[in-house]
């Protein structure tokens, strides 16, 4: 069972756009999400990681909560601005946790009608 003080990881996509076409040098939607949670106060032991691609284009911007021995979420539909208080709730929910499993009631709501897949820890 997973330590709930070991640090885990907020991956987000900086390729996310949404579907979207963009104007020539308009900023993605998820390099947008990433610059503005370095702005936010991360609950201690969540470190905020960027990634290329998620692979989840149709439903951006999207994340990824994951940590040593627990299961790793992945969440999309997110807003790049409303959306922050949502995120950290989340990741400070998760990282409260020994498994990375928060109880559906306790997550945000965002949360619980946007999770894109749920990926079980490597078993050692």
């Amino acid at each position: 069972m997973a330590d709930a003080t070991v640090p885990v990881e907020l991956l987000v996509c900086t390729k996310c756009r949404r579907d979207t076409d963009l104007a020539d040098g308009k900023t993605r939607p998820g390099a947008v999400l990433l610059e503005n949670l370095k702005t936010e106060a991360l609950p201690d032991g969540v470190t905020l990681r960027p990634i290329e691609c998620l692979s989840n284009c149709s439903q951006g911007c999207t994340i990824a909560l994951r940590g040593p021995d627990r299961w790793t979420y992945v969440y999309g539909n997110l807003h790049e601005v409303s959306h922050l208080d949502t995120i950290i709730d989340g990741a400070t929910r998760y990282r409260a946790t020994t498994d990375g499993i928060v109880p559906w009631r306790e997550r945000p709501e965002h949360f619980r009608k946007n999770c894109i897949a749920r990926v079980p820890p490597l078993e050692s």
